[in-house]
């Protein structure tokens, strides 16, 4: 394939990701992580499809090219997760080719998922949780008030990193001791704001204003945002999010990161553990499966399984004191 059909057939491809790209966006009202993620998996494969495809066009691809491409993967030292990833977003673009009659065969549902090995999420103990969120001080923090509230958000509410940064002050609902959540697909949920977590939400909130009063020098700069970093970087740029000064998913990770490791926790403390541990200990503590599922904003009741454990011990303790034959 010469250079000037390349440049067509990365064209056609780029249009068609494009055009999906822009549905999950206005349509399907996809959250900016969503949309990243599956803009880098489908740039990457009709890039790859251009070079390696011909004609590199959506109709003549077949499901052996696209077990070829995660084939790459793999040589790249990808895992298995990361190509099973790449597959979900190339079997979407297709299924989304083949309703708008781009395609007459889905070629990517001939492709199986790459078989995952299910590992438990490991978890802190409550008293580890408590211990960590209680002594979050200027030893672990560069803003111990924020960064406490963060801890209690995530643990004392189980929401998702995304869910914590995309809050706004408003979406606190004092009135009714509830968060508005606004989940995955942009679905809301409410969940409910425990007074450990209101005490440290208020005691933020009396710092965060101070602080933009003091930035703003009488010119009345606000942000909607409820998490904000220390700098307000940002604040008052042109731009859709640009100019609130929100705290990033990925500066939530460093600060809870942080704090995990200086306070003795394991190294591969993230965001989503905190919410592994709101589920677990829930569960431990006697929830209903099902409520944890609403409180967790999870479609299955499979999902809320994978995210909960119980430990050896407490199933033991169970065996022995409910059936028959333990005793």
């Amino acid at each position: 394939m010469s250079a000037a059909e390349q440049g067509a057939a990365a064209a056609s491809l780029d249009t068609l990701v494009a055009g999906y790209l822009h549905m999950l966006a206005n349509e399907r009202r996809a959250s900016a992580h969503t949309l990243r993620a599956y803009e880098r998996e489908l740039r990457n494969f009709a890039a790859w499809a251009t070079e390696k495809c011909a004609p590199a066009e959506a109709a003549s691809i077949e499901h052996t090219d696209i077990r070829a491409y995660l084939s790459t993967l793999y040589e790249r030292g990808l895992s298995k997760a990361s190509a099973a990833r790449a597959l979900a977003a190339i079997r979407s673009w297709f299924k989304w080719l083949a309703s708008n009659g781009r395609l007459e065969r889905n070629a990517a549902a001939l492709v199986a998922t790459p078989k995952l090995p299910r590992h438990l999420p490991r978890v802190p103990s409550i008293e580890q949780m408590n211990r960590v969120v209680d002594s979050v001080d200027v030893d672990v923090a560069s803003w111990p008030v924020r960064d406490r509230a963060i801890l209690e958000m995530l643990y004392g509410c189980g929401i998702r990193n995304a869910e914590l940064t995309s809050l706004d002050v408003d979406d606190i609902h004092w009135a009714n001791d509830a968060v508005l959540v606004r989940g995955k697909g942009q679905k809301q949920r409410y969940v409910p704001l425990g007074d450990a977590a209101a005490d440290a939400l208020r005691a933020y909130l009396t710092e965060r204003s101070a602080l933009l009063a003091a930035a703003s020098e009488g010119k009345g700069v606000a942000t909607p945002a409820l998490f904000i970093n220390l700098r307000l970087r940002g604040l008052g740029k042109s731009g859709a999010r640009g100019g609130q000064a929100r705290l990033t998913t990925r500066s939530v990770g460093r600060i809870v990161k942080r704090i995990a490791i200086l306070r003795g926790l394991s190294g591969d403390v993230h965001p989503h553990t905190l919410r592994h541990a709101f589920g677990t200990h829930l569960l431990e503590e006697g929830a209903d499966l099902r409520a944890i599922q609403e409180l967790l904003g999870h479609e299955r009741l499979s999902t809320t399984q994978r995210y909960t454990q119980l430990t050896a011990a407490q199933l033991t303790e169970v065996y022995d004191r409910t059936h028959p034959r333990a005793k």
